[in-house]
């Protein structure tokens, strides 16, 4: 093993050990499914895809599983964020789908809950992202490395001391809401990786992927997912 494996697998180590997973009772509720389809509002805990060791074993998926058993994966949301996530049910279905992510033809929305308020009602976030090896999962702005990463918000309202955001990812990179949003000076509640002091204390991540826009794999035809902010 090289020397930046070793690293990289040390920190992996590291990063498992302080995570404790305590996954929500809460079923998923199902949005919309069909013959190619299958599109749930994960909740907010639950880890999309199963993790490392037994311990980690229940996510979405597997549950999905129990009654849709040829359910495939298309892209993922991060533990701490509730929402629409789309999965296909045949292999032809995911092929379509995951192109459509790869080449950027969905459109995703989010809501937010951000600390303080913005000095602007909108604007973009370009700055690229790379893993903060010594400290994974932990993403960081990197611009001699990092991949590209575009996010709009606009602010929706203020609440007391904060501000509820909407944000649409122009692309996917990992953690792309979470580091952006800091990077502006205003982490989402709740983040238990990006987040300080008063703005960590909040009982969840207020982070909600509200609606998701693509075409069906089969028809072609256009459609949009919504899912109610639970905050």
């Amino acid at each position: 093993m090289s020397e930046k494996a070793q690293s990289e697998h040390a920190a992996d180590e590291q990063a498992a050990r302080r995570f404790i997973y305590n996954p929500p009772p809460d079923a998923a509720a199902i949005l919309h499914a069909d013959d190619d389809i299958l599109v749930v509002d994960k909740p907010a805990g639950l880890l999309s895809v199963p993790g490392r060791g037994a311990d980690r074993a229940d996510c979405l998926i597997a549950r999905l599983r129990v009654e849709f058993p040829d359910v495939l994966l298309v892209h993922r949301l991060d533990l701490d964020t509730s929402g629409v996530i789309i999965f296909g049910l045949t292999k032809q279905a995911q092929a379509h789908l995951g192109k459509q992510f790869e080449t950027r033809k969905t459109q995703k929305r989010y809501v937010a809950l951000v600390a303080g308020h913005l000095a602007e009602a909108r604007g973009r976030v370009d700055l690229p992202l790379i893993v903060d090896w010594p400290n994974r999962p932990r993403q960081m702005v990197c611009h001699e490395t990092g991949k590209a990463a575009q996010t709009d918000w606009r602010v929706a309202r203020q609440e007391g001391e904060n501000t509820r955001v909407i944000l649409k990812p122009l692309t996917g990179r990992s953690h792309q809401l979470r580091v952006h949003m800091l990077a502006l000076g205003h982490p989402i509640l709740g983040d238990p990786l990006y987040a300080s002091g008063a703005a960590a204390a909040f009982p969840r991540l207020m982070l909600h992927a509200e609606e998701l826009r693509l075409r069906h794999p089969a028809t072609g035809a256009a459609m949009s997912f919504k899912a109610k902010v639970p905050f």
